[in-house]
């Protein structure tokens, strides 16, 4: 995370969460996911939700032909995207522990306490409890998959 800047926590703490994570540069290819799936007005417009944001290092880890693919079917990057929000809620650390209903409809469930969590088993919370405008952040370094 910057230390100062819009892309640091005070700075992210004023802005609607597409716009928040757009001016943090270890958010960049979730940045470049969500508009090419039409998502930033949406994202932006919910009044509270809970996101778990994938760095840059997590969709490093899905092989280069793949991730093209899934950035090309905007049906799949959607239902993806989606399944890393919970709305309606901006989740403390403490009540994030549980199973947890995304928009996309799936569930995924958050072990660990403190600053060990962990999504769905493999996925690692790196940062979290990052405020924004309208939703808290969870940046993990997997790239949640929906079944």
């Amino acid at each position: 995370m910057p230390k100062t800047g819009a892309g640091s926590f005070q700075g992210m703490s004023g802005a609607s969460v597409a716009n928040a994570a757009s001016a943090n540069p270890v958010l960049s290819t979730l940045v470049a996911a969500v508009k090419a799936a039409g998502l930033v007005d949406t994202l932006n417009s919910l009044p509270a939700a809970t996101v778990f944001a994938p760095d840059n290092a997590a969709f490093a880890k899905i092989p280069a032909d793949q991730l093209k693919k899934v950035l090309a079917d905007k049906a799949l990057l959607t239902k993806i995207l989606t399944y890393h929000v919970v709305a309606g809620k901006k989740l403390t650390p403490e009540q994030l522990i549980g199973t947890q209903t995304t928009v996309e409809k799936g569930t995924v469930n958050v072990t660990g306490s403190g600053e060990d969590l962990t999504v769905n088993g493999n996925a690692k919370v790196v940062c979290g409890n990052v405020q924004t405008a309208n939703a808290t952040v969870y940046i993990v370094d997997t790239v949640l998959m929906p079944s």
